[in-house]
């Protein structure tokens, strides 16, 4: 697990609105389980209001996600538990176009090369 930092509204918010689209649930749906307007989901996805701890771990339970999610420091997805990482878009585009890939030796020249450029950054 990464460390955990405060975010501020905004950074919580985009965690919200990601993952609320990751699981194909409208903001009138959020609204509804929490008691809300959609309007205030908005503002809780853009970051003009601030989200107390009692409402975030409500957004958690209805997301799906442990807390947590919302104070990641690490970006980075973990192949084993999805659902409770906020993934980068970068890492997002990449798995896009490799679902794409056909063919074994394909695949395999896309994992070594990422491999390699992985090692050359270390």
């Amino acid at each position: 697990m990464g460390t955990l930092k405060i975010h501020n509204n905004k950074e919580i918010g985009e965690r919200i609105k990601f993952r609320r689209q990751d699981i194909q649930m409208s903001q009138e749906k959020l609204a509804e389980i929490l008691e809300v307007s959609y309007q205030q989901v908005q503002r809780y996805e853009s970051g003009k209001n601030a989200i107390n701890v009692e409402r975030i771990q409500q957004v958690a339970n209805a997301l799906g996600v442990r807390v947590s999610y919302f104070f990641e420091e690490s970006s980075e997805p973990i192949a084993a538990d999805p659902s409770g990482y906020f993934i980068s878009s970068d890492v997002k585009v990449l798995l896009r176009h490799f679902s794409k890939v056909t063919g074994k030796a394909a695949r395999e020249f896309v994992i070594t090369a990422a491999r390699l450029a992985a090692k050359k950054n270390e």
